[in-house]
């Protein structure tokens, strides 16, 4: 279709998610509570973070920095989910959908470099543990977090600018829940073939270069848990990266079954995104306490209630 033929559209309406009508109101009251316990548990840990000087290490600077992702990526796409099943307010504005749409890949992408991070600081902790403080410096701490925000932003800002240098003429139903970018592509008045094809080479790109060095170190940091003598020892090390790693895995796969189709148009899409969006982020804090020794001690300590060291 050509631009000239059609008006260009000012607002989209969000579909939503496909479900009986009599669902709304179970389905507002599951996602709130989704919604709730991740911004509360989120919350939580970057309490325990600041306020326990126990854990004034890179590992749980990094995680405060996770923390505050999971709440702000599902801060911008759940909130108008909920309005949509509770008061059907599925109108978005045309800057509102921009704005949505450059908020979560900017906020997705940040997330991306910081679990590289992640498994570069634990390579460092324990495979160099002699060096790891003179290299893991708070200062370079500081670099290397603002890094991967200023990496997604430009991210975002490239995709964004992207998408949005199409027309939309009309319609403007997105079949989606949000304004993501398989969503918006097919209600572009143009032919999307390039930006399918961008979005496949930038995004694909990122995310396999990032897996590959989470792999990397990983590969590095068992082989050096397995020289461990101390059973002990290697449980610790091991319970730690564990808890990492099913973190990286949940994240992946769902991204990765989205964007490395951005033409596709099948129903279990949007269950997938829903994923991503809604249930990682509230899966991550409880990971994290549940597999992590420091944090769970931490968390009693918050509480008032005593713990014994181990010695």
């Amino acid at each position: 279709m050509q631009r000239g033929n059609h008006t260009s559209v000012s607002h989209f309406i969000l579909v939503g998610l496909h479900h009986p009508p009599q669902l709304g109101t179970l389905l507002f009251l599951t996602f709130l509570v989704i919604y709730t316990l991740t911004v509360s548990g989120n919350g939580l840990i970057i309490l325990t973070v600041l306020v326990d000087t126990q854990l004034h290490h890179p590992m749980y600077w990094f995680l405060c920095h996770l923390s505050l992702l999971d709440m702000t990526i599902s801060s911008a796409i759940v909130p108008k989910m909920l309005a949509g099943f509770l008061l059907d307010s599925r109108i978005i504005s045309f800057g509102g959908c921009v704005i949505q749409l450059f908020s979560f890949h900017f906020l997705g992408c940040t997330e991306c470099f910081l679990y590289t991070l992640m498994a570069y600081d634990r390579f460092l902790a324990i495979c160099k543990p002699l060096h790891y403080a003179t290299i893991m410096t708070r200062s370079v701490c500081n670099y290397l977090a603002i890094g991967t925000w200023l990496g997604g932003t430009l991210h975002s800002l490239f995709q964004t600018s992207f998408i949005f240098r199409l027309p939309f003429c009309g319609p403007n139903q997105v079949d989606y829940f949000f304004c993501d970018i398989p969503a918006m592509l097919r209600l572009a008045c143009a032919d999307t073939t390039i930006n399918e094809l961008i979005t496949l080479v930038d995004i694909g790109f990122l995310a396999l270069t990032c897996f590959v060095l989470i792999l990397t170190s990983y590969g590095y940091i068992v082989a050096a848990i397995l020289r461990i003598r101390s059973a002990d020892g290697r449980h610790n090390a091991f319970a730690t990266c564990a808890a990492h790693l099913t973190v990286v895995i949940v994240y992946y796969v769902p991204c990765t079954f989205i964007y490395l189709r951005p033409g596709s148009q099948e129903p279990l899409d949007g269950v997938v995104a829903v994923f991503y969006t809604a249930i990682t982020p509230l899966l991550n804090p409880i990971i994290y306490t549940l597999r992590n020794k420091e944090m769970k001690a931490a968390l009693r300590r918050l509480g008032g209630r005593k713990v014994v060291k181990p010695h």
